[in-house]
């Protein structure tokens, strides 16, 4: 941590060494929440550079009092619902998918275990990108970030009760989903998740 505050203030003083290291110590954190919400590793390649370039030419508006990672994520998150909104709400295909750049993953699972996360990845990307954007953001940020009420209300700009309003419908349209979803598998898959 201490590491993590003397780069911010580096970085903030122009030293471009210091902004590197913050970006090593995030790229995982951006690159992902990217690609969870634009469904694709190119466009969530692009969207973590330009989230990044973002972050850097606004170094002087960060509040040092904040969590560095909240504000980082939330240059993302708004920056990933402009290309959506760009691309008027069209949906990619499931077929389009990319898995993540070899160097923002951490491990290499067994052969039958990383079938197996890819069908579960697959089936939740796929109820992830029939979520509107102001739903799929929230859901992502408190089931893969683990990010609170509050954390989430900073990132997304609203209020706390209005977070808890988005993630309760995002969590019934999943539902709804499920209920009317072709196969029991997917189910169960959700259920391990």
């Amino acid at each position: 941590m201490n590491d993590e505050l003397s780069w911010i203030a580096a970085a903030r003083r122009g030293d471009d060494t210091a902004f590197c290291r913050l970006v090593e110590l995030y790229q995982g954190y951006v690159y992902n929440l990217a690609h969870r919400m634009l469904g694709d590793g190119v466009e969530a390649e692009d969207a973590a550079q330009e989230a990044f370039m973002r972050a850097y030419n606004r170094l002087s508006t960060y509040q040092p009092d904040r969590s560095f990672k909240t504000w980082l994520l939330s240059i993302t998150a708004h920056y990933c619902i402009d290309r959506l909104r760009q691309r008027r709400l069209t949906w990619l295909s499931i077929e389009q998918e990319e898995a993540p750049p070899e160097h923002l993953v951490s491990k290499t699972p067994e052969p039958e275990d990383s079938l197996i996360q890819s069908e579960q990845e697959k089936i939740i990307q796929r109820m992830l990108k029939g979520l509107p954007p102001d739903y799929r953001l929230p859901i992502v940020l408190r089931y893969w970030y683990d990010m609170s009420y509050e954390e989430i209300a900073e990132i997304t700009t609203s209020t706390i009760s209005a977070v808890k309003s988005r993630l309760f419908r995002a969590r019934g349209l999943l539902a709804d989903r499920l209920v009317h979803s072709p196969s029991g598998a997917l189910v169960a898959v959700l259920q391990e998740v």
